[in-house]
Order: C-alpha cells, then structure tokens, then sequence
C-alpha cells in the first residue's frame, strides 16, 4: 500500500473499511472523506462480471447524468452546413470542419471536452485520429458522437453525459458529481449510472453481474456500496 499523507488517514478513518454502506448512507458521508480545498469530483467505479476481451462482453456507452457532472463542457462539432448551424444554435462551443482539422492539425490546439461528428465528415475527421484518439476525443458512433443528431447530442453533452468503457480488469470509471451536489443528487447520479449498466448487460455474461460498486471523492479514501441495496433502490 502507498504511503498515505495524515490527511488522507484522517479520512480513512472515518470509514469502516468492513462494512458495505447503503446508498443514502455513502452519499451522506462522502462530503467527510474529501480533504481538497476545491469543490472536488465525486468518481464511481463498479466491478463487472465480463470479460472485455470478449468483444461481446466490451461493456461502452454514455448515460445523461440527471443533475450533471457540474463540470462546463466545451463541445467541439466537426459538421458543415445545416448541421453545422443546428450546432451552433445548439450551443457547441466551436464548430468546422476542413478549418477545425487543420487548426488541431497544424497548431495542436485541443482547447475542448468533447467532440461531435456527422457520419459525411469522418472522412475528413479521420486525419486526426491519432491526435484525437489518444486523448480520448474522438467521436464514435458506440457513444451516439457519430450522429446526424446534433442539437441532441450537444445539448446532452453539456448537461452532463459521461462516457464509460470497461478496462481490462472488468471495471468501470466515471464521475458522477461534485461533493457540493449533496447526497440526494448524488444518490440519483450514481443510479442513472447503474441502471445504463444494467440495461447494456450482454446476454453472454454468466454469474454474478455487478460484483462491487464504491464511490471516492478527487482527494479522499472510497466507500464500497452495499451492491444488493443499490440495485433494488433501482426499482423504487
């Protein structure tokens, strides 16, 4: 184990490292745990029963977060014409196509969030991949960011949709809020992510499903969730 500052062992032990806390009660004590003196992210990860080298068993997609991740999102939307101007209405922070390539191209400039693309100019966006891809921006039609949908999708992505995708080790990270969220947005967040999960549950998958959830402010030790009170507050 890494040594820890007396900061973070401060928190941990508020926390009974046995114990499998109830969602009200995790959400109510995360606030406790955090010791930053910024408005910290609050981050999920739940451990899945697939395996990810099963292409059938690669757990990715996004869910709309219903209280949002609290962080501004810059939108950056590759689209030309009309959809270009559906993304500007929208409310996309920067939108181009052959201009928007070339600036990211030529000045490295990756002054956004998220991207968006219509599916006629992949072509062009397919450039940068490397550039894009690497950094976790480059849009894809598995998370709905390949779409003629543009005024959807942008006003998604900057109310709050997360992306996830599963890592090796069968596990799944992503924000679900800031500590100042309080412990009822909080508890609705972190179900909205849970129930996606739930819903993109392959077929194939055998045993148990959800095999631990546990939530972690930016700074702070996590909480490990009671799995079986979480996922029946599913269905209330």
């Amino acid at each position: 184990m890494p040594n820890r500052g007396k900061k973070y062992k401060a928190a941990l032990e508020k926390v009974d490292r046995l114990n499998r806390y109830s969602l009200s009660e995790a959400t109510e004590l995360i606030p406790k745990l955090s010791y930053s003196k910024f408005d910290a992210t609050v981050n999920i990860a739940v451990r899945l029963g697939v395996n990810p080298r099963h292409a059938d068993q690669m757990i990715r997609g996004a869910v709309v977060l219903p209280h949002g991740t609290g962080k501004p999102v810059k939108v950056l939307v590759f689209a030309k014409g009309e959809k270009a101007q559906e993304a500007i209405d929208a409310g996309a922070d920067f939108v181009g196509a052959e201009d928007m390539v070339e600036k990211i191209q030529k000045e490295g400039w990756l002054d956004f969030d998220k991207t968006i693309a219509t599916p006629d100019v992949m072509a062009l966006v397919g450039r940068i991949g490397r550039i894009l891809g690497t950094r976790g921006l480059m849009p894809n039609p598995k998370v709905g960011t390949v779409t003629f949908d543009v005024e959807r999708t942008v006003k998604e992505l900057k109310g709050g949709r997360v992306e996830f995708r599963v890592e090796k080790a069968g596990i799944i990270h992503c924000p679900v809020g800031k500590i100042s969220f309080g412990a009822q947005k909080l508890s609705e967040n972190i179900l909205a992510v849970v129930d996606m999960l739930m819903k993109l549950k392959p077929s194939t998958a055998k045993g148990t499903y959800v095999k631990g959830i546990s939530i972690s402010p930016t700074m702070g030790p996590g909480i490990k969730l009671d799995v079986s009170q979480v996922l029946s507050a599913l269905n209330q």
